[in-house]
């Protein structure tokens, strides 16, 4: 089976299940938490999925983005937006988390999420700050019965440099699945800047681009 045909099964399967709920986490501001929530959204909102997209950062930086939207844009739902019974009807929720956001109110995140997605940019300090991060995950004991799983994505990435080698092998020797490194590029900025991800701009969207994705996006559709 090709994979437009896997990907077609799997949106089929997942419209038979109950609402799942994706939190994008990192105590470190400034890590790619909007970036990764937003992309994200947009891919399974492609799948024909109703996604729900929460922004709990003070920033609003989802938010904004939300507002910036093109009506000829996919649909998403902006959780604020939503009744309670009308956010229970969505197929995923796609949580754009806080830097800076308390133990307690980790503990409660992760509880409540399927899938807990954690982008680490590619310096000391973001590195410092996911350990931190990723020490209080492993403590979760809903991570550690297997309730919700985790996966890292480095983010910002450029290839062949010493603080992407470092990245790299940081993430390779914690106990979480390392789902993709995410190059450094301007389409990114572009689509956010239009209110789009990038998966919607069409010609724009390069083949590394997607093969990047495709390691994430099946990650997040066989956990769910």
């Amino acid at each position: 089976m090709n994979r437009q045909l896997m990907t077609e099964f799997k949106s089929f399967q997942r419209r038979l299940k109950t609402m799942r709920r994706v939190l994008v986490a990192n105590t470190k501001g400034g890590s790619g938490k909007t970036t990764l929530a937003t992309n994200l959204a947009c891919y399974l909102a492609r799948l024909g999925h109703k996604v729900v997209l929460e922004d709990t950062d003070r920033q609003q930086s989802a938010t904004s983005w939300l507002s910036r939207r093109p009506e000829s844009a996919l649909t998403l739902f902006n959780a604020e937006a939503l009744s309670k019974s009308a956010l229970q009807k969505a197929d995923w929720v796609i949580v754009d988390s806080p830097g800076g956001i308390k133990d307690k109110k980790i503990s409660d995140a992760v509880t409540e999420a399927d899938l807990v997605l954690v982008p680490i940019a590619p310096s000391a300090f973001d590195i410092g700050a996911a350990d931190d991060f990723l020490a209080l995950l492993s403590e979760e004991k809903a991570i550690r019965k297997q309730k919700t799983f985790v996966g890292l994505i480095g983010m910002r990435v450029t290839p062949r440099t010493k603080s992407a080698e470092r990245l790299a092998e940081y993430m390779a020797e914690t106990e979480f699945e390392v789902l993709s490194m995410l190059r450094a590029s301007q389409i990114y900025v572009t689509a956010a800047e239009e209110g789009l991800s990038i998966f919607e701009l069409g010609q724009q969207l390069k083949e590394i681009d997607i093969a990047q994705w495709n390691p994430v996006t099946d990650w997040v559709l066989q956990n769910s």
